[in-house]
C-alpha cells in the first residue's frame, strides 16, 4: 500500500479559551477534526493571554505563509478583530492568507452578517472548507482607527462612539452574562443616564467630497457590516466590499421615544425615523468630550479617532 502523501496545507485556529464560557477550546477541536478531513493539517493555538496568543499566530503563519490554508479565529468579535490585524499586517508584506470564522462569542456580529451557522463549530467549518475553491473569493473591507499618538487598529464591524459604546461598557464587565441578552440589559441600565453627545465631524463623503460640522446625538457608529451588539441592524444595508463606510447617528431624543426606537434596531425599520441618518462616507475624523470609542465590542480609547477603510483587504472564508 502506498504511503499517504503530505497534507496540502495547514489551518490555524486560533483560539480565545474565555469566549462561549469556556466552550471555544472545544468547539475548535471540533472545528479542526472536520477541517483535517481533506487531508490538511489544522493547528490549534490557544493561551490565555491575548497578545501571547497573537505572537504564536504571526509565528507560524510567518513560518508557514506559504502552505496556511486559512487563520481560522474562533470567539466572538473581538477575537476576530485580533486575528484581523495580524492578516492585514501580513497582507502588508504581500502575504494573503484568507479569515475563517468560527462564533462562539457574545455578539458574533460579523458571522451574523455572513450568516455564518451559531453555535455549531462542525457546520462554521464546513462553510470555511466550501470556501476555499470559490471561483468569486470573497473580500472584506476593514475599517481602520487612528489615533492622535500615531496608534492605529482595525475592525470589522463597525466603530461605535455615543450611547452604544456606553453600553458595550457596562455589558463588558457581566462576565457571566453571554449572547445579547447582556447588551440588552446594560441597555436599560444605561438609559436613565442617556446624555446628547456634540461631535465635531470631519466628513470626506462616498464622492470624495470633503466638510467639517457640528452634530448633536445620542448614538453614532462608523459601520463596515450590519449589525453590533449581538444582533441590532443599525444599517441593514450595510456591504463589506464596497469600499466604503456608513456614517450612523440619531439625533437627540428623550427616554422615552429612544425606548421607541431601540427595538427597531432589531428589525431595521429605524432608518425611516426621522432621528436616524445613515450615508456612506470614505473616511471620517469624530471628536467629542469624554466619549471612549469601542470596535468590535471591544475599547479601544477615548476621542478623538479619524476613521478610514481598507478596501478588499482581507478574503474571507464565510
Amino acid at each position: 500500500m502506498a504511503e499517504p502523501g503530505p497534507p496540502r496545507g495547514v489551518f490555524v485556529l486560533a483560539v480565545n479559551p474565555c469566549a462561549g464560557r469556556g466552550r471555544a477550546l472545544a468547539d475548535a477541536h471540533r472545528a479542526a477534526e472536520l477541517l483535517r478531513t481533506g487531508g490538511d493539517e489544522a493547528v490549534v493555538l490557544s493561551a490565555g493571554d491575548l497578545t501571547a496568543l497573537l505572537e504564536l499566530v504571526r509565528d507560524h503563519l510567518r513560518e508557514r505563509a506559504l502552505t496556511t490554508r486559512a487563520l481560522v479565529v474562533v470567539g466572538g468579535d473581538g477575537m476576530v478583530q485580533a486575528g484581523l490585524g495580524v492578516l492585514v499586517e501580513l497582507a502588508a508584506q504581500g502575504v494573503d492568507i484568507p479569515l475563517g470564522v468560527v462564533p462562539c462569542g457574545t455578539g458574533n456580529d460579523l458571522a451574523r452578517h455572513y450568516r455564518v451557522p451559531l453555535r455549531d463549530p462542525v457546520a462554521a467549518a464546513g462553510r470555511i472548507l466550501r470556501r476555499l475553491d470559490d471561483p468569486e473569493p470573497r473580500r472584506l473591507d476593514v475599517g481602520r482607527v487612528r489615533f492622535p499618538d500615531g496608534r492605529t487598529c482595525c475592525f470589522a464591524t463597525a466603530l461605535c462612539a455615543g450611547f452604544d459604546a456606553v453600553v458595550n461598557e457596562r455589558a463588558n464587565r457581566w462576565l457571566r452574562l453571554g449572547g445579547s441578552t447582556k447588551y440588552l440589559l446594560a441597555v436599560l441600565v444605561e438609559i436613565v443616564r442617556l446624555r446628547t453627545v456634540r461631535y465635531r465631524l470631519e466628513i470626506e463623503d462616498a464622492g470624495g467630497r470633503c466638510r467639517t460640522e457640528r452634530r448633536e446625538g445620542v448614538l453614532l457608529n462608523v459601520a463596515n457590516t450590519s449589525s453590533i451588539g449581538g444582533g441590532l441592524s443599525i444599517v441593514p444595508g450595510a456591504r463589506e466590499d464596497d469600499g466604503l463606510l456608513d456614517l450612523f447617528t440619531v439625533a437627540p431624543l428623550g427616554r422615552a421615544r429612544f425606548l421607541f426606537l431601540f427595538p427597531r434596531l432589531f428589525s431595521g425599520r429605524h432608518v425611516a425615523l426621522e432621528s436616524v441618518r445613515i450615508e456612506r462616507v470614505r473616511s471620517v475624523a469624530v471628536d467629542a468630550a469624554d466619549v471612549t470609542a469601542y470596535a468590535d465590542g471591544e475599547r479601544l480609547g477615548p476621542l478623538p479617532v479619524r476613521v478610514d477603510v481598507l478596501p478588499a483587504a482581507v478574503r474571507v472564508l464565510a
